[in-house]
């Protein structure tokens, strides 16, 4: 039976409703479109006096932050700069920021850097609107990888426990964001390419996820051709702006902005990557460079016949021939997704990270959340071939 044959009375795809979320007021993408984007954010969002929050690495390895504070003092908007946020957005280093803010008089955020900022950027301000009260301060963010954080309406941060937890808003997603291509230049190679597959892990969870319009889907599947070909490419030559500028807009395209109920985590790969990432300190890319093949593999064994469709599809995207079967090019999409890892230089086990085999199964049981069609022992196996 054909998906348009199929009865849709029980479909999650054919049925439903699409909204943008409206808190977003500008996205601004091009190279060297920060000098003039910032500016009119500034003056849209009506902040007056900014907090730059960045990473120690972004601000003494790059010149990023530092172009962002000459803007800001251009305009006579800059407050002060917070350069102590980790990965994995500890929540130490958000209360300290929240503090520094407050502190300086500042009436908004501007995030420079990769996700743990904006997250923390989001966390941030959904706490001191909570003990404030009044309406939520805005942030602009300038991200420097392909995390896609700033397209979401949630925020994950590292409790005092080592946990990853969220918060979650529709006024948590940016005023404004900015893809300028020429401030990612001095991101390390590393991280770049590690949160491409991250993005990418974006899109193809999409084709399994529930409540996900068929036209996101489809601006997915160009992500996932645009990751492809360009991830290699930037690896081949760092310094070209207009292959990271590419990238940047499927980063865009990977999580396309939809009004959600909640924040949830996208599937499984996902929802293993945020148990795995904070309790043991591996980098956001890193996780789904070990998460996403194995769980599209799982997807040829739990998933509905329309998400197996959807998955399937992929393989015209990136250029590959059908195998024949639904489930065959189920698995080798996965494979192929392991290949682009491997040639990224980024494949990696769990041991590696030192995660105890002891560990796998609280890691299993902690990550089935809402993926009511996984069963325990079916994660169990993914996380041992991981190890």
């Amino acid at each position: 039976m054909s998906t348009v044959d199929r009865d849709t009375s029980t479909s999650t795809t054919y049925q439903g409703y699409y909204s943008w979320q409206l808190h977003l007021k500008g996205l601004f993408y091009g190279p060297g479109c920060v000098k003039t984007a910032l500016p009119e954010l500034l003056k849209t969002l009506g902040i007056t006096r900014a907090l730059v929050l960045t990473s120690k690495s972004v601000l003494f390895k790059t010149d990023t932050a530092r172009r962002v504070e000459e803007i800001l003092r251009t305009c006579n908007a800059y407050g002060t700069t917070f350069h102590q946020i980790q990965q994995h957005s500890p929540i130490s280093d958000i209360l300290a920021a929240s503090k520094v803010l407050e502190e300086n008089g500042c009436d908004g955020i501007v995030s420079v850097g990769g996700g743990s900022c904006i997250d923390a950027a989001k966390t941030l301000l959904y706490l001191y609107q909570q003990e404030k009260g009044g309406n939520m301060l805005n942030q602009i963010a300038i991200p420097t990888t392909l995390s896609a954080a700033e397209y979401q309406m949630g925020a994950g941060y590292t409790n005092n426990e080592g946990q990853k937890v969220a918060v979650s808003s529709p006024n948590l997603i940016p005023g404004g964001i900015i893809l300028d291509a020429e401030m990612t230049l001095g991101t390390p190679e590393r991280l770049w390419l590690s949160t491409g597959i991250k993005s990418l892990d974006h899109a193809v969870e999409d084709l399994y996820r529930n409540h996900v319009t068929p036209p996101v889907k489809i601006l997915g599947y160009h992500a996932i051709s645009e990751y492809f070909k360009y991830l290699p490419m930037t690896k081949k030559d760092p310094s070209s702006v207009l292959v990271r500028q590419k990238l940047q807009l499927a980063s865009w395209m990977s999580l396309w902005p939809m009004k959600l109920e909640k924040y949830v985590a996208l599937g499984i790969s996902h929802s293993v990557g945020h148990k795995i990432g904070a309790g043991y300190g591996i980098p956001h890319g890193i996780t789904s460079c070990l998460t996403l093949s194995p769980s599209v593999a799982l997807q040829a064994r739990v998933g509905t016949q329309e998400n197996k469709e959807f998955v399937a599809a992929a393989l015209k995207y990136i250029d590959e021939p059908s195998t024949g079967t639904v489930d065959g090019d189920i698995l080798k999409f996965s494979s192929r997704i392991d290949g682009l890892v491997r040639d990224l230089g980024l494949h990696s086990t769990l041991s590696e990270y030192n995660v105890p085999r002891g560990d796998l199964p609280a890691i299993a049981a902690h990550a089935l959340g809402g993926e009511g069609h996984v069963s325990f022992g079916e994660v169990l196996k993914m996380l041992e071939d991981m190890w």
